[in-house]
């Protein structure tokens, strides 16, 4: 089974998280504009509504920062990998490659997990305009 675990096998994550982190750095992007947009409209008119997008709008935000940091802390344990299987300590590598598998996945299911709630935002956005 480990025969065939090489340095080519952890770096095959390499191009899968530089994509993820472009969606999770443009979803960051984005927010940082919303955010000011809702900052302006605060400071002219408060309401509970707006608190509201802001309070939902902290919450995606402390998210995706949970994806960010749990995709690193996947890319660091890729590298730590590498490092083992060309040290010869590919059992060792296997475990931490695992590991950074693992944490890829819990960082996807945030993102889900933010998806979610940045769809029911839309959809009181949507519900208010239909009213």
């Amino acid at each position: 089974m480990h025969e065939a675990f090489t340095l080519t096998t952890p770096a095959l994550l390499f191009s899968a998280i530089s994509l993820i982190f472009l969606a999770y750095t443009n979803r960051f992007v984005t927010y940082t504009g919303v955010v000011r947009n809702l900052h302006k409209q605060y400071v002219e008119s408060p309401s509970t509504v707006l608190k509201g997008q802001i309070f939902n709008l902290r919450k995606r935000l402390y998210l995706i920062r949970t994806m960010q940091i749990l995709g690193v802390a996947s890319l660091f344990l890729c590298v730590i990998t590498m490092f083992l299987i060309f040290v010869g300590q590919t059992l060792i590598a296997a475990y931490i490659f695992g590991a950074a598998l693992l944490l890829l996945c819990a960082s996807l299911a945030v993102s889900i997990w933010e998806i979610q709630i940045s769809v029911k935002a839309l959809e009181l956005h949507l519900s208010n305009m239909e009213d």
